[in-house]
């Protein structure tokens, strides 16, 4: 019996290319798996071509649910957002497929996984670094790394596919590169490729419109969120993964996450692309709005820190190791008491605050009013001033004595 590898497929030109490849090149049977983070209507048709190229077989394995709830709820407890503006869409999407290889490589004695990410950018990492943390006895193939790979085009894998007897509806026609689950959809390519250029969002944008185009009013959402996990919208209540579609036709109608970013890549080069998370973006901000009343300042000092490195953590591809359990550990501990409604207005790309209330809530009226009241005495702030500027004006005081003896 030939030996089996696994593919991850998603039914593209790449990796419909790879099947007769992996055939010609290594005699293995190929077993495509396409793992469903929330694709959509990118699943369409699979099967029938997967196995038109070659495969025996072709698995479609819906993850969505775990996708949210254990990958991009851990992300937006920790706040954790990439250079200030990429919320980790794909990032968080590639530990959890290459979990599901590795599950469905076991299950049919698979000896290798192979993958069709680019040599240039950061999923060859994800992929590689997670299969390697999950089974490290199992081979990888990164065809596009490979020495037997030669197709270097999208118009010569369309001719190598023609000539093993694959005739498939995809064009050499330029296109942006596209990745889509349920939390984001990325662009890259085309007019993206040249900084000084703005992007054409007529033809670039799929979950929603851009704020200039976003209706002229705006609308109320309320959210809640028991122990830092998002409840219902608009008194709804719903899973994880329907709260994120729902938050994705009112970011999409309202212009909202439309983020145009330059971004270092692991691999030392940078990159430009647009990303749109609209309901991934409003339930970031709503998150935070909620968080913002609850933690202490110190913690929420420190909870910044940690989920900047979380943000790293993942972008690096680095899911399945021991730090990434302790931070994401450390995050989960501050959220014990994030629990209350937030409500907002979208407006032409905006989330604008409309009342955050929380039982837990640390903000007291008494205290923080400018009227006086008792738990708060003007006259104590002379001391702690005092004590908390004494360095400073010790230095000071050194300093002017040095420049009098000049």
């Amino acid at each position: 019996m030939k030996e089996k590898v696994i593919l991850a497929y998603s039914g593209g030109l790449d990796t419909t290319a790879i099947i007769p490849w992996l055939k010609e090149n290594y005699d293995y049977e190929v077993i495509c798996c396409c793992v469903d983070c929330g694709q959509e209507s990118e699943l369409d048709g699979l099967e029938e071509r997967a196995k038109a190229s070659g495969a025996s077989k072709l698995y479609i394995e819906d993850v969505t649910d775990e996708f949210c709830d254990e990958y991009i709820m851990p992300c937006v407890k920790g706040y954790s957002v990439y250079e200030n503006k990429y919320l980790l869409g794909t990032s968080m999407a590639r530990p959890v497929i290459a979990k599901r290889l590795v599950e469905i490589a076991r299950k049919e004695g698979a000896t290798a996984i192979c993958h069709g990410a680019t040599g240039k950018g950061n999923d060859q990492i994800r992929f590689e670094l997670a299969i390697k943390a999950l089974a490290p006895d199992i081979r990888i193939i990164a065809a596009w790394r490979d020495d037997k790979w030669t197709l270097d085009s999208r118009e010569s894998e369309i001719q190598y596919c023609k000539d093993h007897g694959i005739d498939l509806p995809f064009s050499a026609d330029n296109s942006y590169s596209r990745d889509r689950n349920l939390w984001h959809i990325s662009h890259e390519g085309l007019e993206l490729e040249d900084p000084a250029a703005e992007p054409n969002y007529d033809h670039l944008l799929v979950l929603g419109v851009s704020p200039e185009k976003a209706p002229d009013e705006g609308e109320y959402v309320t959210m809640t969120f028991e122990a830092g996990v998002p409840k219902s919208i608009n008194g709804e209540k719903m899973k994880v993964s329907d709260i994120i579609r729902k938050l994705n036709k009112l970011g999409g109608k309202h212009g909202i996450g439309i983020v145009d970013i330059v971004e270092n890549r692991v691999v030392g080069m940078k990159s430009r692309g647009v990303y749109e998370t609209p309901g991934g973006t409003i339930l970031m901000e709503a998150h935070q709005q909620l968080e913002e009343l609850i933690l202490d300042r110190d913690t929420y000092a420190l909870k910044k820190d940690m989920g900047n490195r979380l943000a790293q953590i993942v972008y690096e591809g680095k899911w399945f190791t021991p730090l990434r359990e302790a931070v994401c550990a450390f995050i989960d501990s501050t959220q014990k008491y994030v629990t209350g409604e937030v409500k907002f207005k979208l407006y032409k790309g905006n989330i604008i605050k409309a009342g955050t209330t929380s039982p837990y809530s640390l903000y007291n009226e008494s205290i923080a009013s400018f009227t006086t009241g008792d738990l708060y005495d003007h006259h104590d702030a002379t001391g702690f001033i005092n004590l908390f500027g004494l360095s400073c004006k010790v230095r000071a005081m050194k300093m002017l004595s040095l420049n009098k003896d000049k």
